[in-house]
């Protein structure tokens, strides 16, 4: 009689606890949903644009840094949400692999981005500066620029007159573009009231001294905006980074967890 409750038992037990099991089946799940919207939204701009001819933008064009990402984060979260599910050990010990290689990536780029401050700094000008270049040829960079000008209220990467690396903005007598010597309405300080923007009031900003075009546009440069804006919101920047790294360790624990039980339950059954 005592038997048989005895051997149900047994026969029900097991190494995998199905709460990190599911857990993780729906922590990736929730990740894969998100890889894919990041995916259909960089397809649909990119589609989008009229400027596809422009190659030197594609390493910084939004939209292929938004398919690349998207994609990264669907194969990754993939085999976590079949991993867990199938309690599939190759696919499992992938995405934590995976998951850790992108985690140690983010820490190195972190950490020598901390120590090597002045490369990372000309890293960002070369950056900045092909963005100013093309910021009439694609509208991604163009949004883009005028948002980070607009949002730390500054003009060019050092000053206002970085604008002259752009074709349309350039200062030389030989530019014939009515947009010589003008800077992005985004770099212009908007007046108290004004309801309409005046996309024309950075024209012939370049031609003014400091002191004259400070009374118009935005002082200063962005790269020691964004530098004075972090310093001021170090527990903001903080709390990003925590809440980029703690998902991402959470998936390797659990996934390790998971590997090891199912282990284990392979060899109770051996």
């Amino acid at each position: 009689m005592d038997g048989k409750p005895r051997l149900n038992r047994a026969e029900d037990f097991t190494f995998v606890n199905p709460w990190i099991r599911y857990f993780l089946f729906f922590f990736s799940f929730v990740f894969w949903v998100f890889s894919l919207l990041i995916v259909a939204i960089g397809v649909y701009a990119k589609v989008q644009k009229a400027t596809d001819t422009v190659r030197n933008t594609f390493l910084i064009d939004p939209a292929v840094i938004l398919i690349v990402v998207g994609v990264v984060m669907f194969f990754i979260t993939f085999c976590g949400c079949i991993g867990a599910l199938r309690q599939n050990i190759r696919l499992l010990k992938t995405f934590s692999l995976s998951l850790t290689l992108v985690f140690l990536t983010q820490l190195a780029v972190a950490v020598l981005g901390f120590f090597y401050s002045d490369q990372t700094r000309d890293a960002l000008e070369k950056f900045v500066k092909k963005a100013i270049v093309h910021y009439r040829d694609d509208l991604d960079l163009q949004n883009l620029m005028d948002y980070i000008q607009k949002e730390f209220k500054c003009c060019g990467w050092n000053n206002y007159s970085d604008w002259s690396w752009n074709l349309y903005f350039n200062c030389t007598h030989e530019n014939p573009s009515s947009e010589r010597c003008a800077v992005p309405y985004s770099c212009c300080t908007p007046l108290p009231g004004e309801t309409v923007i005046n996309t024309m009031c950075g024209f012939g900003v370049q031609t003014m001294s400091h002191v004259e075009a400070n009374e118009s546009i935005y002082p200063g440069g962005c790269v020691d905006k964004a530098a004075m804006w972090m310093e001021s919101h170090l527990s903001l920047v903080g709390a990003l980074a925590l809440g980029t790294a703690l998902p991402q360790i959470a998936g390797i624990v659990l996934s390790h967890i998971l590997i090891s039980q199912i282990q284990d339950e392979i060899t109770s059954v051996l």
